[in-house]
């Protein structure tokens, strides 16, 4: 199971309850993890810490000038939900190279282990150590122009590849629509950045504000060891 360098940031859990992402804000339906079967139970995959929300808020307001909203994918995932879409994705893995999940050969499972967990956090039920999407602290998304319209950022939310990877079209220029999907993912992570939010350093789509994985990363930019999360885990 792949290290998380940031499940080391101490929480102090600050008592913001979860609330819904409001109907101003466009929501991605049908839910793709519900379609899948995930185990929402009563839970909604649109809630967020009341602070975040206000936040994301400040996101929206920051791209009217461009004509674009934010397009919501995900945020809150119960602990179940995680360990369901890990699941999930080491199942699509392996289908997708050809391998059969319960016959694999342990260098060959370790490997396919290691691209899920790049990506996914790991479904821990140490409080300690909270996915990002467990705490209702961190949300998935994307752009959309005003109409609805989504726009195209060069990679699927939840790809596994190195498209994925935020700076992926300035390292790799060629192309006749690089350029408009560098421009769209900088303009997406200036939204987020100015209201507060960090950056999955593997997910252009992923954004978290208080969480561990923000703290770990506002202590790599400031050197400031101090800086905890505020927001753990929070089951419903």
């Amino acid at each position: 199971m792949a290290h998380k360098p940031y499940t080391s940031i101490p929480i102090q859990e600050c008592g913001e309850p979860l609330v819904p992402i409001p109907d101003s804000f466009l929501k991605l339906h049908p839910h793709p993890y519900q379609s899948l079967g995930a185990p929402y139970g009563q839970a909604s995959p649109f809630w967020l810490r009341s602070g975040v929300l206000a936040a994301l808020e400040r996101a929206q307001a920051f791209l009217k000038p461009h004509g674009w909203q934010l397009a919501i994918f995900d945020a809150y995932r119960p602990i179940a939900v995680q360990q369901f879409m890990v699941a999930h994705t080491f199942s699509a893995l392996c289908q997708e190279r050809g391998h059969d999940a319960q016959q694999l050969e342990p260098a060959i499972a370790t490997e396919i282990w290691q691209q899920v967990y790049r990506f996914w956090a790991v479904p821990s039920l140490d409080p300690a150590k909270p996915p990002p999407h467990s705490t209702g602290a961190a949300v998935d998304l994307t752009l959309a122009d005003r109409e609805g319209r989504l726009l195209e950022m060069g990679g699927a939310i939840d790809e596994i590849s190195e498209r994925s990877l935020p700076d992926f079209y300035d390292r790799h220029p060629e192309g006749t629509s690089a350029a408009c999907f560098a421009q769209r993912r900088q303009v997406l992570y200036q939204a987020m950045s100015d209201a507060g939010f960090q950056r999955h350093p593997n997910e252009w789509w992923h954004f978290s504000l208080g969480d561990q994985l923000w703290a770990w990363q506002r202590q790599q930019q400031t050197n400031q060891r101090d800086i905890i999360a505020r927001y753990g885990r929070i089951d419903f």
